[in-house]
């Protein structure tokens, strides 16, 4: 059974970094599509970031692009997204999701299989 477990979130002002974790486990990922994506409060769910896990390609939001990064640890099994330069409006509930569909797009969360329960990002301006 596939797990995603998000940790990382946290209050932070404005210019500051966060650092979140998705800690995968109950599959091989290495051809697995990961993605993050968050949702504000009263928004749509939105893609910021994703690749292969055995990839080099990623994939960014332009609202995020430049700022964040995502990476892994093959080791720890576990998916990274670096923040950067916060801003008010990177406040939401950031998820981690995965699939085996790696024909899909990076930016489509209904072509993920498997999501995380999320963590919150809160940045005060």
């Amino acid at each position: 059974q596939v797990q995603l477990v998000e940790s990382g979130g946290g209050l932070v002002q404005a210019g500051g970094s966060l650092r979140l974790s998705c800690a995968a486990s109950g599959r091989t990922f290495s051809h697995y599509r990961m993605g993050w994506f968050r949702q504000a409060p009263a928004k749509e769910l939105e893609f910021v970031a994703g690749g292969m896990w055995s990839g080099s390609s990623t994939y960014y939001a332009d609202s995020v692009k430049g700022r964040f990064t995502i990476s892994r640890d093959n080791a720890k099994n576990t998916v990274y997204l670096q923040m950067n330069s916060l801003k008010f409006d990177d406040t939401a509930v950031y998820y981690c999701a995965a699939s085996p569909d790696y024909s899909s797009s990076y930016s489509s969360g209904g072509s993920y299989s498997y999501w995380g329960q999320g963590t919150q990002v809160t940045v005060s301006s």
